[in-house]
């Protein structure tokens, strides 16, 4: 990390999430808020308070749970705004289907359809940006987001003009600050946490947890424990080589 960017990650370390969108917004004109369908909507809430036309974009694999598509139009109508809701390439995504069939994660692992369903969308976007704000939190996987930052340059995908800047606002707050949060300003949330549902992803891939489980413990529960990351934020893979 360079020494602009630790300065402001440490200069932003005390200050609330809405301070450093706030500051995002303020660099950047070509810059888009990543809204999950989950929890993250906090940061829909935030962003849309500072700035009402504020991009706010979506992946819609083909594959959510029919709540979450309920709470993505929820939450358009709720704040008034546009979505950019994503979606696979037809073509490619006719053709892996075709060839793989629907179910072929749970036999081969994930990261195939989740690059034709999730990356291959997410990459296209952000191509347009210069920068993106993420939901992510440094308690929502220990093995790999432990070490996020609050700004970083994105390892993973280019932006418009080539180096990406990604801000992760929430990365030092915990679940139970998200939904304090939520609480206190009355915020929509998908259906699917009262289900105990914790990390929410597609509903083929994503289960309820028990007591005591992580939360990432219910996305892709067949694999292995480590590196439960879609590609989205591979980074965090990459980085830890």
């Amino acid at each position: 990390m360079n020494n602009d960017l630790k300065a402001l990650n440490e200069a932003f370390t005390d200050k609330r999430p809405k301070d450093l969108i706030r500051h995002a917004l303020e660099q950047h004109s070509a810059i888009g808020v990543s809204f999950s369908g989950a929890e993250d909507v906090i940061l829909v809430d935030m962003a849309v308070k500072l700035n009402a036309n504020v991009d706010i974009f979506t992946l819609d694999t083909g594959r959510l749970h029919p709540e979450t598509y309920e709470f993505i139009e929820k939450v358009r109508s709720h704040y008034g705004i546009k979505i950019d809701i994503r979606t696979p390439e037809q073509q490619a995504l006719q053709t892996f289907v075709r060839e793989k069939g629907l179910f072929s994660f749970y036999e081969d692992g994930h990261q195939e359809c989740c690059g034709v369903r999730k990356i291959a969308p997410l990459k296209a976007k952000l191509a347009t940006l210069d920068a993106w704000i993420t939901g992510q939190r440094r308690d929502q996987s220990p093995g790999t987001r432990n070490d996020v930052n609050l700004i970083e340059i994105d390892s993973a995908f280019q932006g418009a003009n080539g180096e990406l800047t990604k801000y992760n606002p929430l990365a030092l707050w915990t679940s139970a600050q998200v939904w304090e949060y939520i609480k206190i300003f009355d915020v929509p949330f998908n259906s699917l946490h009262q289900q105990g549902f914790v990390s929410i992803g597609c509903q083929p891939c994503t289960r309820a947890t028990l007591p005591n489980q992580h939360e990432r413990e219910g996305r892709w529960w067949w694999e292995g424990a480590s590196h439960k990351e879609c590609g989205l934020h591979a980074g965090n893979i990459i980085s830890k080589g």
